[in-house]
Order: structure tokens, then sequence, then C-alpha cells
């Protein structure tokens, strides 16, 4: 039997006006593991022993988040936990159930319950602590076959690659052709998920050493991309590699100034594109017109956040059933817990491939 102590250590952001090149740094203090009156009837205690971080994660110190964030909260989104007490009334989960909160705890089934966000690690306290107190419809059973680390990766990134592809739309299927863009955390899921749907995915990176490190580590010697700094006409690359064809689906990380591009890289009919990031930023200098060439292809634009609890739940139905293994997609370096600062760091400097995960 697991002993619960009265406390455990958190991480939370420090008190100040964060800037890009001044971040609130992260500071380590305890709280009470339970709260005072013990459980409430629907609610579960949870000893996390995986977190993994999201671009947010190191965007929200500095300030340049385009979203609410709570002043000195608990950062990230994504674990991976075993239940270890329950309520009287629990129904979903039982002791030593291995499961992850829903990233929006106001979007549990694609319906949003109150006004306003509760993202974790954002508007509301996250993961990054020892022990933690949820309801039980927030929580989601995690797949039995990964490791803690890979477990703790899904939450944010997988969900929202999950939709950027449609899966749960049935649009994302055998056959189709995918621009990801980049190695990080989305891209890395949506490679994965279209693996093993059967899509064709074709991968940039800003680096020839991360594109060879991800095929090694994918034992996918084949698999198809290119080096966007080296090579930088996307439409050229992409028509190349597929025949003249042009790619089904993009994932955007880039944000609106690859839209021109984004758009001549299409199938003539009915290609999507799914913006999911702005790391080139938030601006463009194309004229808007050129979104009518939308009309011209049937294309779909769409932006793509994280999904409800239930997107959260077919997409680990989908990884237990195919029996995917998320070790690709985790950084080579494991960061302790008490070293959660180096991880930010080492998330910001960009030298990660994939997610970046702590142990706890």
């Amino acid at each position: 039997m697991t002993t619960i102590p009265p406390t455990h250590l958190i991480f939370r952001r420090s008190p100040g006006t964060p800037s890009h090149s001044t971040p609130l740094p992260l500071i380590q203090t305890t709280e009470h593991t339970l709260p005072p009156s013990g459980l409430a009837a629907h609610q579960i205690l949870i000893r996390i022993r995986a977190v993994s971080l999201n671009y947010r994660d190191v965007l929200i110190p500095r300030g340049t988040y385009p979203g609410v964030s709570l002043p000195e909260g608990i950062p990230t989104s994504d674990c991976a936990a075993e239940v270890i007490l329950i309520g009287s009334a629990v129904t979903r989960v039982k002791v030593g159930d291995r499961v992850c909160p829903a990233f929006d705890l106001v979007n549990l089934d694609g319906v949003v319950q109150r006004e306003g966000h509760e993202a974790l690690g954002g508007e509301v306290d996250g993961v990054l602590r020892e022990w933690a107190v949820y309801r039980e419809e927030e929580l989601v059973k995690l797949p039995g076959h990964l490791s803690w680390e890979e477990a703790a990766t899904i939450s944010c990134a997988g969900v929202t690659a999950w939709n950027a592809l449609g899966m749960g739309e049935g649009v994302g299927k055998e056959g189709k052709t995918v621009l990801i863009q980049g190695t990080g955390g989305v891209s890395l899921f949506s490679l994965l998920i279209a693996l093993a749907a059967g899509m064709k995915p074709i991968v940039t990176s800003s680096s020839d050493e991360k594109l060879e490190s991800l095929r090694a580590k994918l034992g996918m010697p084949e698999l198809m991309g290119y080096n966007y700094r080296t090579h930088p006409d996307q439409a050229a690359e992409v028509k190349k590699l597929t025949g003249g064809r042009g790619v089904d689906m993009i994932i955007d990380n880039t944000g609106p100034s690859g839209f021109p591009a984004n758009l001549d890289s299409l199938v003539r009919q009915r290609g999507v594109i799914s913006i999911v990031g702005f790391l080139t930023g938030m601006t463009a200098d194309w004229n808007p017109g050129l979104l009518l060439g939308l009309i011209g292809k049937t294309a779909r634009l769409q932006g793509v956040a994280v999904g409800s609890r239930d997107d959260f739940d077919a997409l680990n139905r989908f990884f237990e059933e195919k029996k995917v293994s998320l070790a690709p997609l985790v950084d080579h370096r494991i960061f302790d817990f008490k070293d959660s600062q180096a991880a930010f760091d080492y998330l910001w400097s960009g030298k990660h491939v994939g997610k970046v995960v702590i142990r706890v």
C-alpha cells in the first residue's frame, strides 16, 4: 500500500513581470497532498510519475503566449500518473489505473461546460508536482503498453495532432499524403499517427542530423523529408517528392507567413491546412487576396487547438489498438524532477527532438 505524504513538492512560476529576455524562473515549494476534509465523493488522488513539456510552457514565463495564465501558477499540462486513492462514489477509474487529466477541464465531451477556459498550466494550476487531486470526469485512462515517460507526452500535442489530421472526423485516411512541418511534439505525434493510419508523411526540419536521427529512431531510412533551410522552396520540394501531385494535408507549425507556400503545396482538390503553431511569428506580408486560392482548390484552412477529453480517449484507444510505440518521440534526455528548470531551458534552446520529459 502506498504511503500518502502530508505534503509534497511542486514547482510554480515565480512572481514578477516576465519578458522574452528575462523569463520568470521556476520556484520549488510544498503544499498539502490531500484537501483538509479529505477526498470528496467524486475526487481522485493521483501520484504523478512523469511530466512532458510543450512549447507554451516556455512561452508563458516569457510573457509571449497569446492566452491567459495564472500568476505564479503551476506550469505544464501533460503527465502520466497512478491512481492512489478514490472517493466513495468514483466509478470511472480504480486504484492502480494509469491516468492523465484532460488538457482543458471545461472541454470534456466537446461541448464547453462553462465560460472561458481552464487549461492546465495556463488558466489553472498544472501538473509539475508530485501529487494532485482531480474530479473523476476530468481523468482519462492511458494506454497500458506505454512507459510512464511515453504516456506523459500525449495530452496536449498528441490530441492536437489527432484533430489536425482529422482522425475523429474520418478525414485522415490510409493513402493520403501529409506534410509535417518540424520535429517538435505535435509534428512527431502527427508522424506516428499518420504512419499507424497508413498515411504517407513528409517531414521537414532545419537540420539534416535531426532528420537522420528520426529515421534511425523509427527504423525507416525511406522516410520522406527535407531540410527547409537548405531547400527553402517548400512547394517545389513537396511536388518533387509527390511526383507533382502535392499533399492532401499540411500540419502547419509556422503560422500566417507560411500560407502562400502551403496553398501551393496542396493537391488540386480538397486539401486541408491545419494551423497548429506560429513558430515564425503572428504576422505576414502576403496579399489577403491569396485566400481566394482556397476556392480554386476547394481547400480547407482550419485552426486546431487541443481537443476534448473524449478526443483524448479516442486517441488512446487508437494507440492501444495499433500498439503504437511513442518511444521515438521522447527526446534522449530525460530530466529529474529537481532539474525541471534545466528541462525548460533545454526546450527553449531548440536542441531537442520530440518531447522533453521530466521523471517525477
